[in-house]
């Protein structure tokens, strides 16, 4: 980006107005030395940063390029040129910075999070203080129309509140004693009590705007070209501009100044300005209008690895379906109670936290004697060996039963298949079925229009391709434990055209969202692992935000290139015009400074979502 952006200056239309009026007083009296006050008034800053620059090796930037055309126009007397230059040029730059501090003030409103104070309540009063000041394990309040200031556990009161700044959805959350709340959140109404559990520097708010506030610190290959570019395009144009002096003055004879004028014309316009600015600018822009729809993306390199998508990779549960487990059969073996067998399964699953476990505890509803339960022993990827009251008993898929040589009876019911036996004999099965979310099948419909659309699960065969067929999968890999999802992708990306985005929960998924080209974490609102592990958080888990942010990412890339395309372009004509003299010096500034803000404004084109 250009560097000269008035960082040190309180306000530049004053500067700007002082040099306009010192100019126009020089003009009425034809007086030099009113033209040369002029020139430094608007100019210094340019001239300073040029000479910096110089000292530190990096001879040729705009500040060089502006520096040495209206010095030039100084050292051939056209002194109202050169001025006016300085002038044109210090107003197109301030134009510009206040366009980019609209885009980082529209992302900053749409990330509206940061909460200004927290009531915390001690010894029975109340008092206001700032968020990094509240403690682990201390109560806050939050009243009607305030923000939820850090992540905790409703201790008293029940709200409705909004998490559209989380999440990019307009529909309320209710919450109520026992539930988590997320900072960020604004309390609609009711009133709530908070017990905090994790200071703000951890707290979810906080990771968000980290994130957003990092996201433009990985460069894409897009922006490595234009910093490529405009390195070895300014030493050319420099050259080519002196080249325009000596050839024909040495060669022809022609007259020195009149090519000289051209040659100071010539590097005005070759300023790459537009290009510097824009480009980085269209990124940042397009990552905050993925923000909007809660969509978090790390870094403006994701962005492009977004838009030309090859295969999207979808993990099964708790992302194409729902993750709420219901045991919808049972199936007991012969002379085995369903009551009993429901029984043993809860008794072998009941230190298990896996949705699975937690479905079939849920089923039992009774209360669990775990005194009755030793040898504990999860089998990564097959299930549980426990000993209840002194007898082995194994939960777990066919390949826990075929390991331990149990007959056992196979079923053809879509969903997923937990068997139980007891020493050594089988006792039956319980069929678990999973939901599939309501926006699943519209996304995968829609992403079909980019790519495969492939889907991962450690699901038996069955169940995975009656998900597959009911969504329109193109193909699907099941029975596959954590390592061998890394596998299937390492074999997904052996034969890639384009990017190979994973999509998951982001709880177990981080092996395979780190393998990726990109990784989106969805269903993850206020998920540490998932923030940490992924390219890019979708905060709610909606498989449908994935098109969202294919399409937001496409839309970038568009209005990138078209700045590209129109810069280069532009620039190559008004150089040509300059070259052969149908260019005045004042018309190269206004062309530089036109060119630029009208791609500074197309590049805004992409907050809007």
């Amino acid at each position: 980006m250009c560097e000269h952006h008035h960082k040190h200056k309180s306000n530049p239309l004053i500067r700007i107005s002082i040099a306009v009026l010192v100019f126009a007083a020089g003009w009425i009296l034809h007086n030099t030395f009113l033209f040369l006050t002029a020139y430094i008034i608007s100019g210094y800053d340019i001239l300073l940063s040029a000479l910096r620059n110089i000292i530190k090796g990096k001879v040729f930037d705009e500040n060089f390029l502006m520096g040495l055309a209206t010095l030039g126009a100084i050292v051939i007397r056209e002194y109202p040129e050169a001025v006016m230059v300085m002038i044109l040029y210090q107003i197109g730059e301030y134009l510009q910075h206040r366009a980019v501090h609209k885009s980082k003030k529209s992302i900053a409103a749409l990330m509206d999070l940061r909460p200004d104070y927290a009531n915390l309540i001690e010894n029975g009063e109340i008092i206001k203080i700032s968020p990094d000041e509240v403690q682990i394990g201390d109560i806050i309040l939050v009243r009607a129309g305030e923000k939820i200031p850090l992540d905790g556990i409703v201790e008293e009161g029940d709200a409705l509140v909004d998490t559209s700044a989380l999440t990019g959805e307009s529909v309320p959350v209710s919450l109520k004693t026992g539930d988590n709340a997320l900072s960020g959140s604004v309390n609609k109404n009711g009133l709530l009590r908070i017990k905090v559990t994790k200071l703000f520097g951890e707290s979810t708010v906080s990771k968000i705007l980290k994130l957003v506030e990092n996201a433009s610190s990985k460069k894409t290959r897009t922006e490595n070209f234009i910093t490529r570019f405009a390195k070895i395009y300014t030493p050319i144009v420099v050259l080519m501009a002196l080249a325009l002096v000596l050839i024909p003055v040495l060669g022809f004879g022609a007259d020195f100044n009149v090519w000289l004028e051209r040659a100071l014309t010539f590097l005005v316009i070759s300023c790459p300005c537009a290009l510097v600015i824009s480009v980085p600018l269209g990124f940042f822009a397009g990552i905050g209008g993925a923000s909007k729809k809660g969509i978090l993306v790390k870094g403006s390199s994701y962005l492009e690895l977004l838009s030309k998508p090859y295969s999207i990779v979808f993990d099964k549960t708790g992302t194409l379906t729902k993750g709420s487990f219901k045991v919808v059969k049972i199936l007991p073996s012969e002379g085995v109670s369903e009551k009993n067998l429901l029984k043993i399964a809860a008794y072998a699953e009941s230190f298990s936290n896996h949705p699975v476990a937690i479905s079939i505890k849920e089923a039992w509803g009774s209360e669990i004697n775990q005194s009755k339960i030793s040898d504990i022993h999860e089998i990564a990827g097959k299930g549980v060996s426990v000993s209840i009251e002194g007898e082995t008993v194994l939960a777990g898929n066919e390949k826990l039963m075929k390991e331990n040589n149990i007959t056992y009876f196979d079923d053809n019911f879509n969903g997923t298949t937990v068997y139980i036996a007891k020493s050594g004999k089988f006792l039956g099965s319980l069929i678990i079925s999973d939901e599939i979310k309501e926006d699943a099948l519209s996304a995968v419909r829609n992403l079909k229009k980019y790519s495969r659309v492939i889907m991962l699960t450690g699901d038996k065969s069955q169940s995975a391709y009656h998900i597959a067929q009911k969504l329109g999968i193109d193909e699907f890999f099941s029975d596959l434990l954590p390592e061998g999802k890394v596998s299937k992708l390492e074999d997904i990306i052996l034969n890639k055209k384009g990017s190979v985005i994973f999509v998951g929960d982001g709880i177990n998924d981080a092996p395979v969202l780190t393998r990726s080209d990109v990784g989106i974490a969805m269903g993850c609102l206020g998920s540490d692992a998932a923030i940490e592990a992924a390219d890019v958080v979708i905060m709610d888990d909606k498989p449908s935000k994935v098109y969202d942010a294919v399409c937001i990412s496409k839309k970038t890339m568009k209005i990138v290139k078209q700045n590209i395309v129109f810069a280069i372009g532009v620039k190559a004509l008004f150089l040509i015009l300059g070259a052969v003299g149908m260019m005045t010096m004042w018309g190269a500034v206004f062309a530089d400074v036109g060119v630029t803000l009208l791609a500074v404004l197309n590049s805004l084109r992409a907050l809007k979502v």
